[in-house]
């Protein structure tokens, strides 16, 4: 069992301050100027599914050059406001980049390796766009 541990504090009204295990901090709230926690769950999501996707897609010798993931999420509109729909739009400018291993890379991190995907009661769907250069 892998443990991972994360510590809040309160700063004032609506605001917190987040530590990660390796001592990272980053503040969250709910005014217009903060992160909002969801926006960072969202966030985690992204970087949880580019992570395995640039892997992956470096083991099939894909070169990469520019890599982004937007998303857009849905929640539902009575409490706990879950996320009920999330999109995943992959982009990728590169070589080699052949559209069944973007497939694939992008298959096996939502399928089997992203754990904040699995993590979430949601409808999770995709994208991708691909810039081939030479």
């Amino acid at each position: 069992m892998i443990t991972i541990k994360t510590k809040i504090e309160w700063e004032e009204k609506l605001k917190f301050n987040a530590t990660s295990g390796a001592g990272h901090n980053i503040s969250m709230g709910s005014g217009d100027d903060e992160n909002s926690p969801l926006e960072l769950l969202l966030m985690g999501l992204g970087g949880c599914t580019g992570i395995d996707v640039v892997l992956i897609l470096e083991k099939m010798k894909a070169e990469i050059e520019n890599f982004d993931v937007d998303i857009e999420a849905e929640r539902a509109d009575e409490h706990p406001k879950r996320f009920e729909k999330i999109h995943l739009n992959y982009y990728f400018k590169g070589k080699n980049l052949d559209e069944r291993k973007v497939e694939k890379a992008i298959d096996l991190s939502e399928n089997k390796y992203c754990s904040a995907s699995a993590s979430l009661n949601a409808e999770i769907t995709s994208s991708y766009e691909i810039e081939h250069t030479d």
